[in-house]
């Protein structure tokens, strides 16, 4: 699992979720002619996450983006057909129907959770191209359904992590490094 999917996964874990990393969904081959792959290998999802209190399953793709131009809109809008390449269950709708459908009957048969999750699609997003491209993103997650967890988000999850008793979990290990200034007002070491 890279760095950022684990730190992805511990603030979801902190939420109640149990999270599994590099999830294959088993495809049949109906389902692959269906969603026009017919020679494609299982498909794999960055993080699967299921609430039993709610039932909720989070169909989670992770993009770090840190040391680049980070997510845009024209991801998600149809103006550029090979960036919206990475974003393929967000982009066809019969792919993630047919994806989740397929999820959905594997983990429920393995008796990993309820019948008829809730099931949503998440991104996490280390980072966003600018303001303009934030807001228009929110505005199409919120109006799909969808959930996007973008750097405020993530920051204010981590935050929220450094007041909470010692973790191993990366999220946690890294909130109290970054952020012991902060809270102290200087460094523990040199007290």
């Amino acid at each position: 699992m890279e760095a950022f999917e684990q730190v992805v996964a511990s603030l979801l874990e902190r939420d109640g979720f149990w999270v599994r990393s590099s999830v294959k969904v088993d495809l049949t081959k109906e389902e692959k002619r269906k969603i026009g792959r017919h020679s494609s290998p299982r498909w794999e999802l960055d993080l699967v996450a299921y609430k039993g209190r709610t039932n909720e399953l989070w169909l989670v793709e992770c993009k770090s983006y840190l040391d680049s131009g980070g997510v845009a809109m024209s991801a998600f809008d149809g103006s550029n057909e090979t960036f919206a390449g990475r974003f393929k269950l967000f982009n066809e709708p019969k792919l993630f129907r047919t994806v989740s459908l397929r999820l959905c009957t594997q983990l429920v048969g393995s008796g990993a959770c309820a019948a008829k999750p809730k099931v949503k699609l998440v991104l996490a997003a280390g980072r966003i191209a600018n303001d303009s491209h934030r807001r228009q993103l929110h505005a199409l997650f919120a109006k799909r359904r969808w959930i996007l967890w973008d750097e405020a988000d993530l920051e204010r999850r981590i935050v929220g992590l450094s007041g909470e008793s010692y973790d191993n979990a990366v999220a946690s290990v890294v909130s109290k490094l970054l952020l012991r200034k902060r809270k102290h007002g200087t460094d523990r070491a040199d007290v």
